[in-house]
C-alpha cells in the first residue's frame, strides 16, 4: 500500500479539488426523511452518513467524522461510525477520523490501535491527535502510521474562535503554535512519500490564513488539514493560504467543510428523498468548484 500521503495527494489530484467532507451528526439537523433518532438511532446514521457518502465520494478524495458526535449516541454510535468508515473507504475515499485523542504511554497505543488498527478498530487512514500534552503523545501514533501506510494529523493552529488563549502565548519570542510545529518538523521525514509530502499531517485552520502561511514556512513537508471553512466563514483563498504551488496547481492538503456541504438550507427544506439528495450534491458540488478554481488561482 502506498502512503497515506501519496494516496491523499493522488485522490485530490484525481477529483481536481481539495475538498474533504465532514461527516457531523446532529441530531437537530438530520433530516426527518432518515427516520427518528429516538426510535432507531443506529439505522438513522447509518442511513444519513450513507447517503451523504454516496454524493460525497463523487466530489471530494475524502471523509472526515467527527467521533465525538458519534459517541453521543452510546455503543449504536460507536458502531455506526466504524460502519460508515468502512464504507466510505468503499467507495474509494480516505478516512480521516476526527478524534482528537492526546494521551500518553499505553493509553496512547490503545487510542491508536482503536483508531488505525484493523478490526476491533475503526481501521481509518488517518486520525486527529492533540501533542499539547507533549511529544509523547505522538509517538505511538507515528509508529502505527509507519508500520501501516497511515496518517496522523496534529492539531498545530486550530480555527476556533479561543485557540488564541493557549496557542498564541508567547514562548521564547514566537507563539506557541510555531513552537509545536517545530518541534514536528523533523518527525514529518519519518512518515514521508515518494510524492514529497509527509503523511504526518497538521491542522491549520482556515480562520487564520496568515498563520497557515508561517505553519508552511515551519513545516514544508507537512499536508494540511484545513477546518473553518464554509459554516466557520474562511473563504477559499484563506482555506489554501498553506498551500503551494504543484504539477495541477497549488497543492499541500485538503480544506474540510461539514455543516455548509452536509446541513445545506434547501437539503433542510426538501421533502422528498430525491429533493435532499440534489440539494446536498449542488452544495458540495459548489464548494469543490470554488476549492478548484482557489488552488488553479
Amino acid at each position: 500500500m502506498a502512503a497515506f500521503a501519496d494516496r491523499l495527494i493522488e485522490g485530490v489530484r484525481r477529483t481536481g479539488s481539495p475538498l474533504c467532507v465532514g461527516l457531523d451528526p446532529f441530531a437537530d439537523k438530520i433530516p426527518s426523511l432518515f427516520g427518528s433518532l429516538r426510535d432507531d438511532a443506529s439505522g438513522v446514521l447509518v442511513k444519513f452518513g450513507t447517503s451523504i457518502i454516496d454524493i460525497a465520494s463523487k466530489h471530494a478524495a475524502v471523509l472526515k467524522p467527527q467521533l465525538g458526535l458519534y459517541e453521543q449516541f452510546g455503543e449504536m454510535g460507536y458502531a455506526s461510525a466504524r460502519i460508515l468508515t468502512e464504507y466510505a473507504k468503499s467507495k474509494g475515499m480516505l478516512v480521516i477520523l476526527d478524534a482528537k485523542r492526546g494521551d500518553i504511554g499505553t493509553t496512547a497505543e490503545g487510542y491508536a490501535r482503536a483508531t488505525l488498527g484493523p478490526a476491533p478498530g475503526f481501521g481509518a487512514d488517518c486520525v486527529t491527535v492533540n501533542p499539547y500534552m507533549g511529544k509523547d503523545t505522538l509517538s505511538p501514533f507515528i509508529a502505527v502510521a509507519q508500520r501501516d501506510q497511515k496518517g496522523v494529523a496534529v492539531l498545530v493552529r486550530t480555527s476556533n474562535p479561543g485557540a488564541g488563549d493557549f496557542q498564541d502565548l508567547q514562548v521564547g519570542g514566537a507563539p506557541l503554535w510555531r513552537r509545536v510545529a517545530e518541534m514536528l518538523s523533523p518527525e514529518t521525514l519519518a512518515l514521508m512519500g515518494q510524492s514529497g509530502w509527509s503523511s504526518l499531517m497538521a491542522v491549520a485552520g482556515a480562520t487564520y490564513p496568515d498563520e497557515a502561511r508561517a505553519l508552511r514556512e515551519a513545516m514544508p513537508n507537512a499536508l494540511l488539514l484545513v477546518p473553518g471553512y464554509g459554516a466557520q466563514g474562511a473563504s477559499a483563498a484563506d482555506a489554501v493560504a498553506g498551500f503551494v504551488k504543484g504539477p495541477k496547481g497549488r497543492e499541500g492538503g485538503v480544506v474540510n467543510s461539514s455543516r455548509a456541504v452536509t446541513y445545506p438550507p434547501a437539503a433542510r427544506l426538501a421533502g422528498t428523498m430525491g429533493e435532499w439528495r440534489n440539494a446536498v450534491d449542488a452544495a458540495m458540488g459548489a464548494a469543490a468548484k470554488e476549492l478548484r478554481a482557489a488552488i488553479a488561482a
